[in-house]
Formats: structure tokens, sequence, C-alpha cells
């Protein structure tokens, strides 16, 4: 199960340090596995293995869920990084700061910004692996503690985290990349506090998920379909965290995607299913290490609330039904994310074969934003969800893009 949920991680949430155009092979791969099991296989263990310098930050919510979040400060090939500004980096559901850092330096794109000389920070949304944490709630199976979705992330998560770079950094302005539920998450953060906007210096969406009315993936389009039914099923067998993370769990996935073993091409067709087919972009070698990290935590209200999203065709507020609606918010509809409130400037990078950003949905969100700089399509008609973060070209089709955009902003 963790395997069909690896590319979930990226929703709904390749790696040679010196040359650009070696894929790993299974011994360097498994080399990196050893490795990171030895430090951990922790975010700030394998950035530190890799000659990074890294540090871990805490920020307590308003709400009180105590969030880690990891910095790469400077990067030995540019020890000069805070002079170029600070990048902050959203995953997506189910995932958590490890999707920017596991391909490893000259792929990953924490590595390439800090080798790029920006001071790049890496949130973690609460519940994940570094964020199961509160002031007050101690039982992290609760369903008390569990009782938030991305909306909750949007308004509190976010506004604490890039506050507190802003306090710790001296600057003004992040420049924000989002990646899925990332930039999920910041639409909601920008439109409801838009007092936010004024500390964005500029916006990247990858893969960009706000309307899902033409979302392609067959299983995700069916799973929608049950979505009324989906709260009380986990409510009454007590689950309100989506697929925990388990020892045992992700040890059997992890071999399940080893390269060697005859499962592992169940393993990607599994991603391929949900995501969108591009064999030529992933870099089966690094299966095992990525279900190592992933899932890394997610409420299944954050799931429900998607569905409810693919449904009705909206982007607007968690939908309570018609009687709580009038309770909650005074009309018998959840309002929408008023999305021409955004006025940071945000470029939506989208791809043709994304199966859960699709170009029509895409296109809406362009059309409805504040300050859209532009659409900017990847140049491989196969690209998928996942391949913004875990594909072996990530950093010549979209890594290299974000870089020119950045060195022209920090250099006006």
């Amino acid at each position: 199960m963790k395997v069909l949920v690896l590319l979930l991680v990226g929703l709904i949430g390749a790696a040679d340090a010196e040359n650009d155009d070696t894929i790993w092979t299974p011994e360097m791969v498994q080399d990196l596995f050893s490795t990171a099991t030895v430090v951990g296989a922790t975010v700030p263990g394998l950035v530190a293995h890799h000659g990074y310098f890294v540090e871990s930050h805490y920020v307590t919510t308003e709400d009180g869920y105590i969030l880690q979040m990891h910095r790469i400060p400077a990067s030995p090939k540019s020890p000069e990084a805070t002079s170029r500004g600070v990048v902050f980096l959203m995953h997506g559901l189910c995932g958590s700061s490890a999707a920017f850092i596991l391909m490893g330096p000259g792929k990953a794109l924490a590595y390439v910004l800090a080798d790029a000389g920006y001071d790049v920070w890496l949130g973690n949304a609460r519940g994940n692996t570094y964020s199961k944490n509160h002031t007050t709630i101690t039982d992290f199976t609760s369903k008390k503690f569990w009782d938030f979705e991305w909306h909750e992330i949007g308004i509190y998560d976010l506004p604490a985290m890039i506050d507190y770079v802003l306090e710790n950094t001296g600057q003004e302005k992040v420049s924000f990349v989002g990646h899925s539920q990332g930039a999920t998450t910041f639409y909601v953060m920008t439109s409801l506090k838009p007092e936010y906007n004024d500390k964005i210096e500029v916006m990247f969406s990858l893969g960009p998920v706000a309307y899902m009315s033409n979302l392609i993936s067959p299983v995700l389009r069916l799973t929608a379909k049950f979505e009324g039914s989906l709260g009380v099923i986990f409510n009454l067998f007590g689950q309100y965290e989506f697929l925990p993370s388990h020892d045992l769990i992700s040890a059997a996935s992890s071999t399940f995607c080893e390269a060697d073993a005859l499962t592992q091409y169940m393993c990607s067709n599994s991603i391929y299913f949900l995501m969108g087919f591009n064999k030529a972009q992933t870099n089966t070698s690094m299966l095992p290490i990525i279900v190592k990290h992933m899932p890394a935590g997610a409420s299944t209200r954050q799931v429900i609330h998607y569905g409810q999203e693919i449904n009705s065709g909206k982007f607007r507020q968690w939908d309570y039904g018609l009687l709580f609606n009038q309770v909650q918010y005074g009309r018998l509809t959840p309002p929408d994310y008023e999305l021409s409130r955004i006025t940071a400037p945000v470029h939506l990078l989208y791809s043709d074969n994304d199966w859960m950003a699709a170009v029509e949905d895409v296109k809406q969100l362009y059309e409805e934003l504040g300050n859209p700089v532009e659409m900017y399509r990847i140049m491989d008609g196969s690209w998928n969800h996942l391949d913004f973060v875990f594909g072996i070209n990530a950093k010549e089709l979209v890594y290299e893009h974000m870089l020119a955009v950045l060195q022209k902003r920090y250099s006006d």
C-alpha cells in the first residue's frame, strides 16, 4: 500500500554530485542507502553526509503545533549564500522536506539552490515525520491531534514558518517554491491572509493543485466518488492519520522496490498509474530510498478535502454539508478561495502529462490569480506530477529556468 501512495506524496505532497548526466547505479544507491541508515535516515543527516551545512529550527503555530524546519544556509560550493536571498520550499501531500534532498547534490532542488548561493529553508507541515508534536496534545493518534487539513496548513503553518524565517535571516521577503499541495497551501495563505503577499519575492508553483475538475488519474477520480463516505469510515475505525508510516512497512516497501526485486516493476507501475507514465524520467534504483521517507504523514481530512475539490470543480473551503455550512460560514455552500487577492508574482510550471494538475485546471488558475507571471510548460510531453521533484532531468528542464528567474529578480 505504501508503494501505491508513494506518488500521492506529490499531490495532491538521480543523482551524481559532479556529473549531471550520470544516473546512479544500484550499487551507488545501495551505498547511499547504507550510509543513510547509519546516520538515521533523517534529512539533516543526509544533508550533512553530503558535506553541506545544515540546521534544524522549530516554530510553534498559533494553534499549538510544533513544526520542524531544515535549513541549508550555505553550500561548500557557494559559502556566501546568505547574500543571495532566501528560498523557502514546501512539500506536497504525505511528503516532507526530504522530497527536496533525496535525489542528492547536483539533482535535488535544495542542493541546486544552495549551490547557486541561496539560503534554503525547507518546511514541514503539521503531522508529518518532522512535525508530529504539539504544545498540549500528547496523543498523536487522537482525533483531536489530526483534526486539520490543508486549509490549516495554509492559515497557520506557512505564516508561522515564513515569519520565523524572515525574523531569523533579517530579510524582508522570501522566494517560495510549492510542489503540489505546497502550492495549494500557498494559495490558501495569500488569499485569506493577503498581507503575506508583501512577504513574497516570487512564487514558483510546481505541478500546481487548486482546481481539479479535469484530474486525469483514474484511481483518484474513482476515490473521489466516495469522499462523502470516507470520513465516516475513517472515524468508525479510529483512523485519523492517512497511511501512517511504520518501520516494518517502510522496510517491506523498500524491499518491494529494490532494483533486483521481481516486484520492482509493480512498484514503478503503481507510480505511473497514479501520476502519469514517464519511465524515462524514473531512476528506479532510487525507489527504495524514496519509500523509506514517504509517506511521511498527513491527516485523512487533507485527502477528503481534495476529493471535495474534484467533485465540486471549485477551489473552496471545506464542505460541511448544507446545515453545518450555514452554521460555519453563514451560507449553504463553502466560500471560494479568492485567487484575485493573491498579488505576489506567481510562476506556474506545468506539464501535459501531469495526472494531478491537468493543463485545463492550471489555465483556470492562471486566469484567476491576481498577479500571474507565466505558465511555463515543461518541454517533455511525458513529464508527470512527481517528476518535478524526482525526475532525472528536473534540473535541466525545471530548476534552471527557476534559477534564471531568481537571478534576474535578485540582480534588479
